[in-house]
């Protein structure tokens, strides 16, 4: 990746586990697509306030040469689950992305 890795937890508190599995996920972004530009991820709760068991929602916005790359709506009660599902949706879609190309 050309732009350093960035993360941002909304409505959470800070997780260094929850941020080293996300780095080691985004790696793998890269070994699928290597031109990949830049990854963000949001990681949040909305809403936590409210009631309890309000499911995790990850939003990755991927950068590659020529457009941009969103996966949005991943939600779980299990954050890992969460990313997990988020993860293999950017792999899918870079894949996708590559056969266009």
């Amino acid at each position: 990746m050309q732009i350093p890795l960035q993360i941002t937890f909304r409505d959470i508190p800070h997780s260094d586990a929850l941020e080293t599995h996300i780095r080691e996920k985004a790696q793998k972004l890269d070994r699928h697509f290597p031109g990949l530009i830049g990854c963000k991820v949001v990681v949040g709760q909305p809403g936590k306030h409210r009631q309890q068991g309000n499911p995790f929602n990850v939003h990755i916005d991927l950068s590659v040469p020529g457009t941009e790359i969103v996966v949005d709506r991943q939600e779980n009660e299990d954050a890992y689950v969460a990313l997990r599902n988020a993860f293999d949706a950017a792999i899918r879609q870079l894949e996708d992305y590559a056969r266009q190309l």
